[in-house]
C-alpha cells in the first residue's frame, strides 16, 4: 500500500538565509520551507534522496502565496549523477511538469496545493523551478516551496505480480468487482489505497504531537479490525475524528503564537501557549478516561514538536499491486486546505514528456549511494548521510552533522553523552558541583543535539526553581549556568547558539527578577557574555552575525540591563586594526542603532565617548565602517549642534581635502539650512554665466549699431570725396583751419575726422572712431529704450518710427517731440512745452527741448 516516503535534501542551487531547502524535510503548520536567493538566475534546482528505492505514486507540492514558479519540472534517477560532470546529466529521466497559478485572483494571499499521480521508480528526485510569476509582493523575483510530499511504496518486491493475481482470483471467487462503488473510500481491498494520514494537508495543518498520536491510534484501529474487535475499532475511529479537530485547533494556536513572537507581542504569545497547554491537557485527560492514551503515545520530544518525514510503523509488509493506470490515463487531484492557512484549490494536469528513448530505458542500475564530494558543496547544502539496508530491516540514519540545523525531532538519538575528559572535569568543576555531571557532560558533548538538550534541560530546571530557595544556591546556579552559556555562545551550530541566547534571556528577564537577586548578578551575566556575543557578530555566517547583533540590541534595551549602562561602554571601545571586517561593521551598526534607541542621556553613551570613537573610526580601512561613522557624527550634530565641532578639525580648505571631512561639514551645512560649498560654487557660477551672457548680448547689439554708423560714414565720404571745402568755422569755441593751412591733402581730408561733430584726432583710427562714436561724440546719443546709438537730431524720428518701443510713443503737435502715449494727453493739456518752429526757421533739440539756428552750422554751435 502506498505511504509517505521519507527523504533528505541532497543539494540545492541556492537559498535565502533562513530558508534552506532542508526545511522541506519537515512538515508542520509553522514551517517556512525553501526560498531561492534574491534576484537568482533561473532555473533553480533541488535534489532529494528518498530513504529507499521506491515506486513513486503521488507527488504533492504546497506553493508559496506570492513567490510562485511559473513551472516546476520533475526528474527521477536510480542513482545520483556526478554534479560536476555535465555529460552525465542524462541519468535523470524527465517525468513531466506542472504549471502553477499566478494567484492574482486571491490577491496573492492563498497558497496552492498541487497533487499529481505519477508512476516512476527511483531513489533520487530532482525538481527544477522556472521563472517566477511577477507581482507587486515578489520584489526580489524569488521562487519558493513551502512543502513537498512523496507517496509511494518500496520497489524491491519480488512477488508483486503473484500478490496481484492472488487478490484478483479471490475477488472473482467472492463475486467482488474492483470497481464496486461500495468499496469506494476504503483500503480493505485496494492495494493502491493512500491513507489520508499520509496526505500533505494532514501534516501541514495538524499539531505534530497530535498527528503522531492519530497515527498510533490508526494502527491500533487496523489491528483491532484484523482481530475483529469492532467495538474497540469504532471507539478508535471516533477518537481519531475528534483528535483531527483538536490537532487543527492546536496547529492554529501554534501559528498564532509564532506570529505573536515575531511581532514581539510576548503577552499574546504567553496566552496562546497557556491556552494550548490547557486545551491539550483536557483532551489527553478525556482520552485517558476512555483508555485510549498511554505512556507510549505521550512521549514528546523536548521543546521541538516536529517529526521527521520518515513514517514509523508504515505498512510496508503489504504487497502492492501495479493497479495504477498508465501515464496517459493519469488524472489530477486537488487538495483543499483549511481556512486558517488560506489554501485554495486549483485544477491542472501533469504534462508528460514524450516516450523515453531506448538508451534511457536500458541504462544499467548503479549504486544507489554514490560517494559525492561533500566538501565541494556549500556548507548549508552538504548532504545528510543515510544508509539503506536490505528489505525487512529498519532504515538507519547515522548522527547528523553539525551543519544540519533543522528543527527535526531528536527522539531518534538514544544513549547518554560521552564522559567528560580530565581537562573538561577540571575546567567545569564548579559547574559540575552545582548542576551535576550529567547535564554538564551533555553541554560538553561532541554531538550537537546533546549540547542543545542540555541547555534546554537547564532552562527547564531554572524555570522550576522554587521561590524560597536560598540566595546562595540561586547565585551559584546562576553563575554555573552563565559558565555553560558562555561556552554555548561560541558553538558553531546555530540551534545550540540560539538555545544559549534563549537561556540567557530567561535568566536576565525572569530568573533574576523572580528570585529578587541584586543588580550585581545581572551585571555578572552581561559582563561575562557580552564580549563573546560581540565576537560572534564577526562570524563568517551572516545568519549568526545578524542573530547575535539583534540579541545584543534586544538585551541592551532590557530594563534590567539598560540601567547598568554596560553594553554601550563595550560598543565605544576603539576598533582594533587587525579586527575582522564583519566584526567592525557589526560594532558600528550596533552603535548606530542603539544610539537612536538609547540616546546620550544616562544611557552609557556620552558625547565624548561616541565622538572619540566615531572620529577614530574615520581612519578605518573598511569603507562601510567609515561611512557609518560619518552617519553617526551627523546624527550627533542634529542633537547637539556646536558641541560636536570641538572633536573635529577646523573647517578650512586643508581639512576639506579629506573627502570624509568634506562630507561631514557639508552635512552640517544642510542640517543648519546653510548652502554647502558646492551649492555656493554653483550659484556663483550661474551668476557669472548670466552676467557674461548679458555682456555678450550688449556687445553684440553695440557692434551692430557701430556697423550701421560705419556705413553712414562711408556714404558721407563718397559724397564729399569729390569736392572737399575747407571749413574755417570755429568748432567748439574755435575755428577749423583750412585743409591747405593744416597741410592735409584733399584726398585725405576725412582721415581722423568725426563726420558728426567735426572733431579731428590722431587717435581716430578705425577702432578709435568706434570708441568715440560710442562714448564721446557730442552729436550722437544712445536711445534709453533700445540702447541704439543715433544722431541727436534724428532721436525724435527714431523714437516714433524705428525704436523697439515705438508703439509706446506719440508726437506732440506743439513741440513736435516724441512723448509716451500715457503722458501725451496731460503733456498737451498742460501746455508746458515750448512750440517748435518750422525746420527752415530753427532746429529743435530733443534733449534740451529748445529751438536753435537752422542748418548744420547751428547744430554744431548748439
Amino acid at each position: 500500500m502506498p505511504h509517505k516516503i521519507g527523504f533528505v535534501v541532497v543539494s540545492s542551487s541556492g537559498h535565502e538565509d533562513g530558508f534552506s531547502a532542508r526545511e522541506l524535510m519537515i512538515h508542520a503548520p509553522t514551517v517556512s520551507g525553501w526560498r531561492s536567493p534574491r534576484f537568482c538566475q533561473f532555473p533553480q534546482e533541488i535534489v532529494l534522496q528518498m530513504v529507499e528505492r521506491c515506486r513513486i505514486r503521488k507527488l504533492q507540492l504546497l506553493a508559496h502565496q506570492y513567490m510562485i514558479s511559473s513551472k516546476i519540472e520533475f526528474y527521477i534517477s536510480e542513482s545520483l549523477p556526478e554534479y560536476f560532470a555535465p555529460y552525465q546529466a542524462e541519468r535523470f529521466r524527465r517525468l513531466g511538469y506542472v504549471s502553477l497559478c499566478d494567484n492574482e485572483k486571491t490577491g496573492c494571499k492563498a497558497r496552492e496545493l498541487k497533487s499529481v499521480y505519477v508512476d516512476a521508480v527511483g531513489q533520487f528526485l530532482k525538481l527544477i523551478f522556472h521563472q517566477n510569476h511577477a507581482n507587486k509582493y515578489n520584489i526580489y523575483n524569488q521562487v519558493a516551496l513551502v512543502a513537498i510530499n512523496i507517496i509511494g511504496d518500496p520497489a524491491d518486491f519480488s512477488d508483486e505480480s503473484n500478490t496481484a493475481s492472488r487478490e484478483k482470483l479471490i475477488d472473482h471467487y467472492l463475486g467482488h468487482n474492483s470497481e464496486d462503488p461500495a468499496l469506494e473510500g476504503t483500503y480493505a481491498r485496494r492495494s493502491d489505497y493512500i491513507s489520508p494520514l499520509d496526505d500533505l494537508a494532514f501534516d501541514m495543518y495538524q499539531d505534530p504531537e497530535v498527528a503522531q498520536i492519530i497515527r498510533k491510534l490508526d494502527e491500533r484501529k487496523r489491528e483491532a479490525v484484523q482481530k475483529e474487535r469492532y467495538d474497540y475499532a469504532k471507539k478508535l475511529k471516533q477518537a481519531i475524528a475528534d483528535l483531527q479537530k483538536v490537532g487543527e485547533r492546536l496547529g492554529r494556536y501554534e501559528v498564532e503564537k509564532r506570529c505573536a513572537v515575531e511581532k514581539e507581542d510576548y503577552d499574546l504569545a504567553k496566552e496562546k501557549k497557556q491556552q494550548m497547554e490547557q486545551y491539550r491537557a483536557e483532551v489527553y485527560e478525556q482520552l485517558e478516561l476512555h483508555s485510549l492514551l498511554d505512556a507510549e503515545l505521550m512521549r514528546r520530544p523536548l521543546d521541538l514538536p516536529l517529526r521527521p518525514l520518515a513514517r514509523s510503523g508504515s505498512p510496508r509488509h503489504q504487497k502492492p499491486t501495479p493497479s495504477l493506470p498508465q501515464l496517459e490515463e493519469r488524472g489530477t487531484e486537488n487538495q483543499f486546505a483549511e481556512p486558517f492557512l488560506q489554501e485554495k484549490p486549483s485544477s491542472y494536469s501533469l504534462t508528460i514528456s514524450p516516450q523515453h528513448s531506448a538508451i534511457d530505458q536500458l541504462l544499467p542500475a548503479t549504486d544507489p549511494h554514490p560517494k559525492i564530494n561533500a566538501e565541494s558543496l556549500p556548507y548549508d547544502e552538504r548532504p545528510l548521510p543515510a544508509i539503506r539496508k536490505h528489505h525487512g530491516e529498519a532504515v538507519v540514519e547515522p548522527e547528523m552533522s553539525d551543519a544540519d540545523i533543522s528543527d527535526a525531532r531528536r527522539g531518534g538519538l538514544s544513549g547518554e553523552p560521552e564522559p567528560l575528559t580530565e581537562k573538561a572535569l577540571r575546567e567545569a568543576s564548579s559547574a559540575i558541583d552545582v548542576l551535576g555531571e550529567t547535564l554538564v557532560a551533555g553541554a560538553y558533548s561532541k554531538t550537537w543535539s546533546y549540547r542543545e538538550d542540555a541547555l534546554l534541560a537547564l532552562y527547564k530546571k531554572l524555570m522550576e526553581m522554587p521561590v524560597g530557595t536560598p540566595k546562595e544556591d540561586l547565585k551559584n546556579t546562576l553563575r554555573a549556568s552563565i559558565f555553560l552559556i558562555r561556552r554555548a555562545i561560541k558553538d558553531i551550530v546555530t540551534s545550540v547558539f540560539q538555545a544559549s541566547l534563549k537561556l540567557l534571556k530567561m535568566i536576565i528577564t525572569q530568573y533574576i527578577p523572580k528570585h529578587k537577586l541584586s543588580k550585581l548578578e545581572t551585571a555578572h551575566c552581561v559582563e561575562r557574555t557580552i564580549p563573546v556575543l560581540l565576537t560572534r557578530t564577526g562570524d563568517s555566517s551572516a545568519r549568526l552575525r545578524v542573530t547575535a547583533a539583534n540579541f545584543i540590541q534586544e538585551m541592551a534595551l532590557f530594563k534590567e540591563v539598560k540601567s547598568l549602562q554596560i553594553i554601550p561602554s563595550y560598543l565605544v571601545q576603539p576598533l582594533k586594526a587587525n579586527s575582522s571586517v564583519h566584526l567592525a561593521m557589526s560594532q558600528m551598526g550596533l552603535l548606530a542603532r542603539l544610539l537612536k534607541d538609547l540616546g546620550t542621556g544616562s544611557s552609557g553613551f556620552t558625547i565624548d565617548n561616541v565622538m572619540k570613537f566615531s572620529v577614530s573610526s574615520l581612519e578605518h580601512r573598511v569603507y562601510e565602517v567609515r561611512e557609518t561613522a560619518v552617519r553617526i557624527i551627523l546624527d550627533m550634530y542634529r542633537q547637539h549642534q556646536a558641541s560636536i565641532l570641538e572633536y573635529l578639525p577646523p573647517d578650512d580648505s586643508n581639512t576639506r581635502k579629506n573627502i570624509l571631512y568634506k562630507t561631514i561639514f557639508e552635512g552640517f551645512a544642510k542640517i543648519d539650512g546653510r548652502p554647502t560649498d558646492a551649492e555656493m560654487r554653483a550659484r556663483r557660477k550661474a551668476a557669472t554665466e548670466e552676467a557674461e551672457k548679458q555682456k555678450r548680448e550688449e556687445i553684440k547689439a553695440l557692434q551692430g549699431q557701430l556697423a550701421a554708423l560705419k556705413d553712414i560714414q562711408a556714404e558721407v565720404q563718397e559724397k564729399e570725396s569729390d569736392a572737399v571745402k575747407p571749413k574755417n568755422q570755429d568748432i567748439q569755441g574755435g575755428k577749423a583751419a583750412p585743409a591747405e593751412a593744416l597741410g592735409i591733402p584733399d584726398e585725405h581730408y576725412l582721415d581722423n575726422l568725426c563726420i558728426f561733430c567735426g572733431e579731428r584726432s590722431e587717435s581716430f583710427t578705425e577702432e578709435g572712431l568706434d570708441l568715440h562714436y560710442w562714448k564721446h561724440c557730442l552729436m550722437l546719443t544712445r536711445c534709453d529704450h533700445c540702447k541704439q546709438v543715433v544722431e541727436i537730431s534724428s532721436l525724435t524720428e527714431h523714437l516714433l518710427t524705428e525704436c523697439d518701443k515705438k508703439d509706446g510713443f506719440g508726437k506732440c503737435y506743439r513741440c513736435s517731440e516724441a512723448v509716451f502715449k500715457e503722458e501725451l494727453p496731460r503733456h498737451i493739456k498742460n501746455k508746458e512745452c515750448s512750440p517748435a518752429k518750422p525746420e527752415k526757421l530753427a532746429n529743435r533739440c530733443p534733449l534740451c527741448h529748445e529751438n536753435f539756428s537752422p542748418g548744420e552750422e547751428g547744430t554744431l554751435k548748439n
